[in-house]
């Protein structure tokens, strides 16, 4: 695996490389030897974050963690890719152009799917123009983090959803 690590706000220190390589490197057992691994590490005051980006063909896998130790983080976004990998080995192998970047022992292997993605509930209503402020509004009312509607502006689908610190975001299509 070849890394890419870049520090925002850090100086990646030997240690950290070494850290990154040693933890993240667990995962070449999945990869062939040529795969790109993107590593960045951030601080922001007591956040110490790690972001790891493995782009694939057709697909991205990607994790991020955050704790007030570095070497936390980078445990746990090991964990969690590994998981992933796991989690939608299938998926990523039915994709054919997938398949040339994992090792053949990976692909080989069956995982259980741990928690298989089943959809339990369906539910249909419907969406009236409204402001996006309009809609926020309506979320609140609701009780839900999220929120579709269609925009009065753009007579598009939009989503409103609660960001951290009660702030809000607005997802739109590109046209």
């Amino acid at each position: 695996m070849k890394f890419i690590i870049a520090g925002k706000n850090i100086e990646v220190t030997q240690g950290l490389r070494t850290a990154v390589e040693d933890k993240i490197g667990k995962l070449e057992k999945y990869f062939n030897p040529d795969t790109e691994v993107h590593v960045t590490l951030s601080v922001e005051k007591e956040r110490q974050k790690i972001e790891v980006t493995i782009p694939v063909k057709g697909s991205i896998i990607r994790s991020e963690q955050v704790s007030n130790d570095m070497y936390v983080s980078i445990d746990l976004v090991e964990e969690i890719i590994e998981r992933q990998l796991k989690k939608y080995k299938n998926k990523l192998v039915d994709q054919q152009q997938s398949a040339g970047f994992f090792k053949q022992e990976f692909i080989d292997n069956d995982y259980m799917d741990e928690e298989e993605i089943k959809i339990i509930r369906s539910k249909k209503f419907d969406i009236k123009p409204m402001y996006p402020e309009d809609a926020c509004i309506q979320m609140e009312l609701l009780g839900h983090n999220f929120f579709v509607f269609c925009n009065a502006e753009t007579d598009q689908v939009n989503v409103v959803y609660k960001r951290k610190g009660n702030t809000y975001g607005l997802i739109e299509p590109e046209v």
